[in-house]
């Protein structure tokens, strides 16, 4: 049955929008004619949803299937909330508003740890066993994938399956499987679908597998307690990017949403091995679109959704192979469309006058540069590649070419960093600073403007800082106060962000995490902690109260160095890199040495035996 909402309700919250569906290239079909209902949930609202990549493609692949109907979910701000509770209405997709537990399948994506609440809250507010235990034919299965799902275990009382790695292929597998179960009628069993299900590669069942404890409170062991479930699950990837499904007629919001535009996905993959960024090992092998492909996709997007802006997206878009060649060619076709042009990601050392040009010729926006850390030491520590040299000279052209709002992002709480990295921040904002007074007055423009913003350093599972400690809460409030102090003798004007070190406590604590965090997951969930990434519903003392009910000590999570020898709770999940590369490299982080690019040379790491040996760099 179809939830109806009336003006009394929509009247009632701050943004209508985010519950209306029926916007341009949704998809529409008819319910009773598709074999599958598929519920794709966002964790988080509307506008953060509708800003996903992932979605998109996922949204799109599923869709063309004549047999698959995926509808979108997103988590309803808390007035939403509010008056769904009071007039006991279920959680439901924007499609069809029909309620999420009368859908075949659940799916989550996870981008983010401080997500997980709300994961919880959607579905009670679907009106599906939070448990997975407690499910059972009546309701939907209930899977995730996505990031966070390189560590499944904190959620993994509440998720009935995982995808491990890139998700086209084999979500289309897994619903062949299912379909093949749903025919069997009342012969119908859950846990032999689980079982199934468990032999595709990239699928983890979390019920099929026990974890044993040592005295210390570390992970002895996690195996199998079916003999068919295999002991390591390997990471799915698309090897051909260009033979991918990948949407052009994406779904045009009602409102404004975080990024607003056309994605163009240039490559997946990063060859560059920064030490601290876990994107940059699991999505491991670089994969580089052809130009022509990228062109006609763009072109596409373009006609079929009327945006007035399109963004090249990738982790370092200045990687790209054939960036000169496309750019040239589709800054044509910008410049007739009257289409901005967006270039994120670009790495300061291949930054050039001639991109900066094309950025700018229908609208300049602010740039962005990411130094990460304050002095040189660190920089080599963190694998950055890039010298003060790199940035300064960077940031010389761009004020030479016209900009004068630049944004610089850093990190505190590295491994080995001092209170002299600290220091190095303000200085280099300083230096940069000064470039853009010595350029000529009438050759600059006026209005200068810099923002530091220092996010908090988190350790994550598969990079080669997942042993390390994270620096007390107190730690980093004393470098934040340094950082603040120092800044404001550099300049007043200086805009400077930073990271609640407390949110990025429990970030940690989720991200290094094992399956007993179910417990505290719940009932933090219970005391009302939900939307756990906003300042205005983050509720620090409730999550520690849960904590202490559950007699489970946060810091060990999150605090503690762990040795190499150590079984962490993600052990049994391959995503491509191995354990003996991240050490090798952890190693080498603390020496200060730095590991070349993989264009530059091999490193060995491991991802060239998940994909038989063809690596794509």
């Amino acid at each position: 049955m179809k939830v109806r909402l009336d003006d009394s309700i929509l009247m009632n919250v701050e943004k209508p929008a985010r519950y209306t569906g029926g916007e341009w290239n949704m998809a529409v079909k008819n319910p009773q004619e598709t074999v599958l209902r598929f519920a794709f949930c966002f964790p988080d609202i509307y506008e953060v949803g509708m800003s996903h990549l992932g979605m998109k493609i996922l949204y799109h692949v599923l869709n063309r299937r004549d047999d698959v109907y995926c509808e979108r979910v997103f988590a309803p701000w808390v007035d939403m909330e509010k008056i769904m509770r009071e007039n006991e209405i279920p959680l439901f997709a924007l499609e069809t508003k029909e309620p999420v537990k009368d859908f075949d399948i659940v799916g989550f994506t996870l981008q983010y740890e401080m997500s997980y609440t709300n994961v919880l809250n959607m579905l009670d507010l679907a009106g599906i066993p939070v448990l997975s235990e407690e499910r059972d034919n009546s309701h939907p299965f209930v899977c995730a994938g996505g990031p966070c799902a390189c560590n499944p275990e904190p959620l993994s009382d509440f998720i009935d399956f995982f995808v491990v790695g890139e998700g086209e292929e084999v979500i289309l597998e897994i619903l062949d499987i299912y379909k093949e179960w749903k025919a069997s009628g009342t012969r119908r069993n859950r846990k032999e679908f689980l079982k199934k299900v468990s032999s595709v590669e990239g699928v983890y069942v979390p019920s099929l597998y026990k974890v044993s404890y040592n005295d210390n409170l570390t992970i002895s062991e996690i195996e199998p307690c079916f003999a068919g479930a295999p002991e390591t699950i390997r990471k799915r990837i698309i090897k051909n990017l260009d033979n991918a499904d990948f949407p052009e007629d994406i779904i045009v919001p009602f409102i404004g949403t975080v990024h607003d535009r056309i994605m163009l996905e240039l490559f997946r993959g990063c060859i560059r091995g920064c030490r601290f960024c876990q994107a940059g090992f699991i999505y491991r092998p670089v994969r580089d679109k052809k130009p022509e492909t990228l062109y006609k996709q763009a072109e596409g997007a373009i006609n079929k959704t009327g945006y007035e802006e399109i963004s090249l997206v990738s982790l370092s878009t200045s990687d790209y192979s054939n960036l000169k060649e496309f750019t040239d060619e589709l800054i044509k076709l910008t410049e007739q469309k009257k289409v901005n042009l967006s270039l994120p990601s670009l790495r300061v050392d291949n930054f050039s006058l001639d991109l900066m040009k094309k950025a700018q010729k229908v609208r300049k926006s602010g740039l962005t540069f990411a130094p990460e850390a304050g002095t040189q030491r660190l920089r080599d520590v963190i694998n950055k590649g890039i010298s003060e040299e790199d940035i300064l000279k960077s940031a010389e052209l761009a004020f030479s070419g016209g900009w004068n709002s630049i944004k610089l992002y850093f990190m505190i709480g590295l491994p080995t960093e001092t209170m002299e990295d600290i220091e190095g921040i303000a200085r280099l904002s300083q230096k940069i600073m000064n470039i853009y007074m010595e350029i000529p007055k009438n050759k600059r423009s006026k209005g200068f403007k810099m923002t530091v913003s220092a996010a908090c350093f988190v350790p994550k599972p598969f990079t080669p800082f997942q042993w390390f400690g994270q620096d007390t809460q107190e730690m980093l409030y004393e470098k934040q106060n340094l950082l603040r102090k120092k800044l404001r003798e550099v300049s007043k004007s200086i805009v400077f962000n930073w990271h609640d070190a407390r949110l990025s406590f429990l970030e940690a604590v989720l991200a290094r995490g094992d399956r007993r965090l179910g417990k505290v997951l719940v009932n933090a969930w219970r005391k009302g902690c939900r939307f756990d990434g906003w300042n205005e519903h983050f509720d620090y003392n409730s999550w520690m109260k849960a904590f202490y009910e559950e007699n489970i000590d946060p810091s060990f999570y999150a605090n503690r160095i762990r040795e190499f020898g150590e079984k962490l709770p993600w052990d049994h999940i391959d995503m491509g890199v191995s354990k003996k590369f991240l050490e090798r490299e952890c190693v080498r982080a603390y020496k200060g040495e730095i590991t070349p690019n993989c264009r530059a040379r091999c490193s060995n790491c491991g991802i060239k035996a998940l994909i038989d040996g063809n690596c794509c760099v």
